[in-house]
């Protein structure tokens, strides 16, 4: 990789972290590639253009071009999670319907065979809300790949999305036995509600984190001289 690649890769990733949209990263990295060569072909160094602050002159670039800088978009953040945690719900429920008969015999086998029963009812709904939690994080990861700090935005879902699952089950359990695990729709829907408000608000909740860390790194090297145009 040449210089003016090495340049443009940092000011892309400074860029990403300070909200630049990704139409937006295309056309100042564009402006920025004609400027180094510019300079390099005038004979200088296209890292003296830029100075010793990469991340510092992007962001400059960036006000100075007076782009719109991203934001959250946790509606569509927390839209996208819910569609892939439909699709792992209904991908988890088959699983479970699969391995049903094979969960009832171990909890039927002799007893010489000691297989706890709370293991098995543990692993039966262990693994369906394990692929309701990776549907919901590897949706975000794909579906809005382009988003600024959706990586990290997917590394946190997958932390906080069971730790919130965790947290939930014994809520939505302690409700239904306070309505003697009725069935009627109002109780159900409302149980459903409970389940989504802890997975949306894991979603937010990672959304803002890797937003605030972008904006941290992005803003932790002191600004350096101002840009300087090859002549």
């Amino acid at each position: 990789m040449d210089t003016i690649d090495r340049l443009l890769g940092e000011a892309d990733r400074a860029w990403r972290g300070y909200g630049v949209g990704s139409a937006d990263r295309a056309a100042l990295a564009a402006d920025l590639r004609l400027d180094l060569r510019a300079a390099a072909a005038d004979g200088g160094d296209p890292a003296q253009l830029i100075g010793g602050d990469v991340a510092g002159f992007a962001r400059r670039l960036a006000d100075e071009a007076g782009v719109r800088r991203v934001r959250g978009d946790y509606g569509r953040v927390v839209g996208t999670a819910l569609i892939g945690t439909v699709l792992g719900a209904v991908l988890g429920y088959g699983l479970l319907e699969s391995a049903y008969p094979v969960f009832v015999h171990l909890i039927d086998i002799p007893r010489s065979i000691d297989v706890p029963i709370q293991l098995a009812v543990a692993v039966a709904y262990g693994i369906p809300a394990a692929v309701v939690a990776a549907g919901a994080v590897i949706a975000v990861r794909i579906q809005l790949r382009d988003l600024p700090r959706i990586r990290r935005t997917a590394q946190l879902m997958s932390v906080l999305v069971p730790v919130a699952g965790i947290v939930v089950t014994p809520v939505t359990v302690a409700f239904a036995w306070a309505t003697d695990y009725s069935f009627a729709p109002p109780v159900v829907v409302t149980e459903i509600a409970m389940v989504l408000a802890a997975l949306a608000g894991a979603t937010v909740l990672a959304r803002r984190l890797s937003l605030r860390e972008g904006r941290t790194a992005a803003g932790s090297s002191p600004p350096e001289a101002t840009r300087v145009n090859p002549a």
